[in-house]
C-alpha cells in the first residue's frame, strides 16, 4: 500500500530562465555589454558563436580566469543552460530539463559518471535519450573539451538527435 510512496519520480528543473541570464545579467565589461545582448543571444545555432567568443575570453584573460576560479559552477549552469536551450529548440522533440533523477529511468546513463547526480540534463522520455550540456561546458571550461568549440557540439548534437 505504501510502496508507491518510495518510488523515484522524474524531477523537472527547467533551466530556460537561467539561460536568459546570459543576456539579462551581464557584467560591466564593454565587450559583454555589446555582445551578450538579447538580440545576439536569440537561441539560434548562430548565437553559439557569441558563447564561444565569451568562453574564450573567460579562459584567456586574467579577469576571466579569476571569475571562473571563483564562480565556476555559476558559469557552467548559465552557459550550459543557454546551450541546452538552443539544442532543445532546434531538435524540436520532446526533450525537457530534468534533474539527474533521470538516472533511475534511463539506461542511457548507465556508463556515465554517477558523481554528478545533482546535474540537470535534457531528457526525451519517448526516445530514452539524454543530452548533458552542463557536463560538456564543465569539461570545456576545465580545459578538457570533447569538441573544438560549442558550435561544433551544438550542431553535432542537433544532427544526432533530430
Amino acid at each position: 500500500m505504501f510502496g508507491s510512496l518510495n518510488k523515484t519520480k522524474l524531477i523537472k528543473n527547467d533551466l530556460k530562465g537561467i539561460a536568459k541570464l546570459m543576456y539579462q545579467d551581464v557584467s560591466d565589461d564593454t565587450w559583454d555589454q555589446e555582445n551578450l545582448t538579447k538580440r545576439n543571444l536569440d537561441f539560434t545555432i548562430e548565437s553559439i558563436r557569441y558563447i564561444d567568443a565569451y568562453t574564450k575570453r573567460l579562459s584567456t584573460t586574467q579577469m576571466g580566469r579569476e571569475l571562473l576560479k571563483n564562480h565556476f559552477d555559476n558559469f557552467v549552469v548559465r552557459i550550459g543552460a543557454y546551450i541546452g536551450e538552443v539544442i532543445k529548440r532546434n531538435i524540436n522533440q520532446d526533450y525537457k530539463w530534468y534533474e539527474y533523477s533521470v538516472y533511475h529511468f534511463s539506461s542511457a546513463l548507465d556508463e556515465v559518471n554517477r558523481g554528478i547526480k545533482t546535474e540537470t540534463v535534457l531528457y526525451s522520455k519517448k526516445r530514452d535519450r539524454v543530452i548533458m550540456p552542463l557536463t560538456v561546458v564543465a569539461q570545456h571550461l576545465e580545459g578538457n573539451p570533447a569538441h573544438t568549440d560549442f558550435l561544433e557540439y551544438v550542431e553535432e548534437t542537433i544532427k544526432q538527435n533530430s
